[in-house]
């Protein structure tokens, strides 16, 4: 188990820094004489017609948004199974913490933002975006403190960032809905109903899930729910263990999730970095990003998610309804806790589903998320650089 942690935390680690390149290119391309061409590019219309039974029109930016993100979700969705059912949520002991930190994670930035948008109705639909922690960058701030850090600590971030997905898709699905078309819905239940099926006879062929899977992305898409939900719902479907014709013991859950961590962790995470992080900041001030939207963002991932997370795993630990990581101090914990305030992928997602357009803040929305997920990024490391851990404790 340790080792598989490892290789987990290496790949996302590397995708982070990928994640950081991909950020930094799409920056210069907005902002230079290319902005024209990388402008066009993200607007370019892709159309999927089949006769007249089917019609998918959208710009690249969409179809990466929509569809590739869709992906992501299926690797989210895979992992929150895995660790839920024989994983490091398979018990109430090792739920608690993460838990918790998680809820106050979500629950503070959320308040604050709450706090300057009071009173406008259409920014206050921005209230999920500081609520979001992007594991990637998080982890790969740590793999740059090597043994620093206790594995424990890394366990807990990526138990925390679970449940922080969790909440993300339970809000996209409650909060971010379009109006429905119920016969999309109903083709969208069809597919759902031939999924269980597929699961209850523990059919191992990963084809016919991924046919239904496009069958069920399509119908969620025109039904008005968001379509990256039907990544979540496929990958509940897909069995985590199961026999195959040679009578021999298998997890097509895991052999997906294998298959595809690679292409979310260095192709489609970096290509929606770069197509939605390309912030225009010639039209940027300190006026400008002095609207109640840019600072409820910063404030909410900077100091919302960092006391959030913290507060309430320290009472937690404190009233005896968690333990502490093992060989991790509270000055540690406070620095991961800091970490969680890196946002950005998960950020900028719900930013594009809460505000279809980002002209009218002058991009201080996005730029906000990248300013509170750089300080965060910033004094959580330096926070876990210089404080001591625990001495004579195997890590």
């Amino acid at each position: 188990m340790k080792i598989l942690v490892k290789k987990y935390i290496k790949k996302e680690s590397t995708s982070g820094i990928i994640l950081i390149f991909a950020t930094i290119a799409a920056l210069i391309l907005n902002n230079s004489f290319l902005s024209e061409y990388y402008t066009s590019i993200l607007e370019t219309q892709i159309t999927f017609k089949v006769g007249h039974i089917l019609d998918i029109d959208k710009p690249l930016i969409l179809w990466i948004n929509d569809g590739l993100m869709a992906i992501f979700f299926l690797l989210i969705g895979l992992e929150i199974k895995r660790e839920v059912i024989a994983g490091h949520l398979s018990t109430p002991s090792k739920i608690a913490l993460p838990a918790i930190a998680a809820l106050g994670g979500m629950i503070v930035p959320a308040f604050i933002y709450f706090i300057f948008n009071y009173g406008d109705d259409y920014s206050l639909q921005g209230w999920a975006i500081p609520t979001a922690t992007d594991i990637a960058f998080a982890l790969g701030i740590l793999s740059l403190l090597g043994r620093r850090i206790p594995v424990s600590l890394k366990i807990f971030l990526m138990a925390l960032a679970i449940f922080d997905d969790l909440g993300a898709i339970l809000i996209i699905a409650f909060f971010y809905t379009n109006d429905l078309s119920f016969h999309a819905i109903s083709l969208a239940g069809l597919c759902i109903l031939m999924l269980v099926v597929l699961n209850r006879f523990k059919v191992t062929r990963l084809g016919f899930y991924w046919i239904l899977g496009i069958l069920l992305w399509v119908f969620v898409l025109k039904s008005g729910v968001h379509a990256t939900l039907a990544g979540i719902i496929v990958a509940f479907c897909i069995p985590l263990h199961a026999v195959n014709e040679k009578r021999k013991l298998i997890s097509p859950a895991k052999s997906l999730q294998h298959h595809i961590h690679y292409w979310v962790a260095f192709y489609i995470l970096p290509l929606f970095a770069f197509v939605n992080a390309g912030v225009d900041l010639n039209n940027v001030s300190i006026d400008k990003m002095s609207n109640p939207v840019a600072l409820g963002i910063i404030f909410g991932l900077f100091i919302g998610k960092q006391l959030g997370v913290f507060a309430f795993s320290y009472l937690a630990i404190k009233y005896n309804i968690a333990k502490l990581p093992k060989c991790a101090t509270l000055a540690q914990l406070y620095g991961v806790s800091v970490l969680t305030g890196i946002g950005f992928t998960m950020s900028l997602f719900i930013d594009s589903l809460a505000f279809e357009n980002s002209h009218q803040f002058f991009y201080t929305d996005k730029l906000g998320i990248l300013i509170g997920s750089f300080l965060s990024g910033l004094l959580g490391y330096l926070i876990l650089r210089f404080v001591k851990g625990k001495r004579r404790c195997a890590i």
